[in-house]
């Protein structure tokens, strides 16, 4: 299954943290905050100003990003998980 997001949303494959932190402590499932960062894997169409031309993108398909802790739609695709959010809820784009 594929899916191509619409207008302005950005579809984003959350980055797992590992299970252990620094110090050797194994976190469990249910003590793990929600990933902040995450990869664009599809972007959509393109939100349109009022006269009707296309708002080009800040982000681009492979970009790794910083995303709100809480807010967009979250889906399941092919047992994996993704996140579909606004560009405009995209927080920033992480430089490596």
């Amino acid at each position: 299954m594929k899916i191509q997001p619409l207008a302005d949303r950005v579809l984003v494959e959350p980055v797992k943290e590992g299970d252990e932190k620094k110090g050797g402590i194994i976190i469990p499932d249910t003590a793990k905050e929600k990933p902040t960062t995450g990869k664009v894997i599809a972007i959509g169409t393109g939100k349109l100003d009022d006269s009707g031309k296309k708002i080009p993108f800040n982000v681009k398909v492979g970009d790794k990003v910083l995303m709100p802790k809480y807010g967009g739609t979250e889906v399941k695709l092919n047992d994996r998980d993704y996140q579909i959010v606004r560009e405009e809820d995209i927080l920033g784009v992480i430089q490596d």
